[in-house]
């Protein structure tokens, strides 16, 4: 019982990472600095990767691997935005970083959506198979495209 709320509370910090994820991405794409949903953005994902080690498990799993880099690159957008004001290459560092971690976090709910939707487990049982490949790839392209345009575009006042 206390593991399935810990599990909801994991997915719903993970679920509200991804859309204030994806609506500061918005404002970075127009040049909008949006203190509060980036701020939610980076709360909830830094929470995510934490929660995920809380689990339990006996041995690193790659979760674990994805945590650790998603943590690394949130403190370097935490230290870019909070610390530096995103003052010369901060900017770009920021962007960067934000990006990885929306898409770290955009990767495992597409991993998890293949592992526990039956309809999507039946197309690809064991991950390896074409359909979570293009998925993933898909994925990785759009946020390689959306982070390009976001780098070249944001330029808060």
């Amino acid at each position: 019982m206390i593991l399935t709320a810990f599990t909801l509370f994991h997915v719903a910090l993970s679920l509200i990472g991804i859309a204030t994820g994806l609506v500061a991405l918005y404002g970075m794409l127009t040049s909008r600095y949006l203190a509060g949903w980036t701020s939610w953005f980076l709360i909830t994902t830094i929470a995510t990767s934490v929660t995920g080690y809380f689990f339990p498990v006996h041995k690193l799993l790659p979760s674990h691997v994805v945590g650790l880099i998603s943590l690394i690159v949130l403190a370097l957008a935490c230290f870019a935005l909070y610390k530096r004001n995103l003052a010369g290459g901060w900017r770009l560092t920021y962007v960067i970083t934000a990006v990885i971690a929306l898409y770290l976090n955009v990767f495992v709910l597409v991993v998890q959506s293949f592992e526990k939707v039956p309809s999507l487990k039946a197309l690809a049982p064991t991950q390896t198979e074409p359909p979570f490949k293009i998925a993933q790839l898909t994925v990785l392209i759009l946020f390689a495209i959306l982070g390009f345009i976001a780098a070249k575009k944001f330029r808060p006042a």
